[in-house]
């Protein structure tokens, strides 16, 4: 039973591109939940269907970016999405989607991954910005 468990995991990382946590001990503890969790999810998500996986990935990233989701949930999907040939830029509009309908908290939580995910860096106020107090001249 152990080969099977192992050939499932290992199945499920060529067609999604990566396995969560829950995945590795499901197939450790109860391989046909996994498997009926995971038709549902190909059926769903990894099938082709009218929408490309490019849209799927940024779809999943906007829904996992509101439901602040955990973080190595949402770094998955937007290593898939980049994968795919989907650009950083496009990530990012999509993940700011979040912003009128989820507010800043869930926009914040969904920035933060994928600036970490494609090594975003921003740009420092000059040294003349502000005065002795912290304030914007």
């Amino acid at each position: 039973m152990t080969d099977e468990r192992q050939e499932y995991v290992d199945e499920m990382v060529r067609r999604r591109g990566y396995v969560l946590d829950y995945h590795r001990v499901m197939a450790a503890h109860d391989l046909p939940v996994l498997k009926a969790t995971d038709g549902l999810v190909s059926a769903a998500y990894l099938d082709q269907r009218l929408l490309d996986r490019r849209t799927k990935e940024l779809l999943f990233i906007l829904s996992l970016t509101v439901m602040r989701a955990e973080r190595h949930h949402i770094t998955s999907h937007i290593r898939v999405a980049l994968r795919h040939g989907v650009s950083a830029q496009e990530i990012l509009e999509a993940i700011e989607i979040a912003l009128p309908e989820a507010g800043v908290v869930a926009f914040q939580h969904g920035f933060d991954v994928w600036r970490e995910v494609v090594g975003a860096e921003g740009i420092d106020p000059s040294p003349g910005a502000t005065d002795q107090e912290g304030r914007a001249n």
